[in-house]
């Protein structure tokens, strides 16, 4: 893996715990956030954060799957992309 970071998007209707339940996630698979943007339109919550992790052996699919569970629970859609994804998928 090229870099060691991840795109994290979380999009749905606002609600309590949203941002708590989804970091506590994070934190079970010790990922750092480094940058965390979030903000709410009429009733839409939505939030990305750039998250970075140490560990070489880091299981991305079994995170992405975790987060997208705890996405399903809440009842909002979360998304976990590697940033070079991230970043050839968006490039101009």
């Amino acid at each position: 893996m090229s870099s060691s970071r991840f795109i994290i998007t979380v999009i749905g209707i606002d609600k309590v715990g949203i941002v708590a339940d989804i970091t506590q996630v994070m934190a079970l698979y010790n990922v750092n956030i480094v940058d965390i943007s979030q903000t709410i339109m009429a009733d839409l919550f939505t939030m990305i954060m750039l998250g970075q992790i140490k560990d070489e052996n880091f299981d991305l699919s079994a995170f992405q799957k975790a987060m997208s569970e705890k996405g399903a629970e809440l009842g909002v859609e979360v998304k976990v992309q590697h940033e070079d994804a991230f970043r050839f998928m968006h490039r101009l």
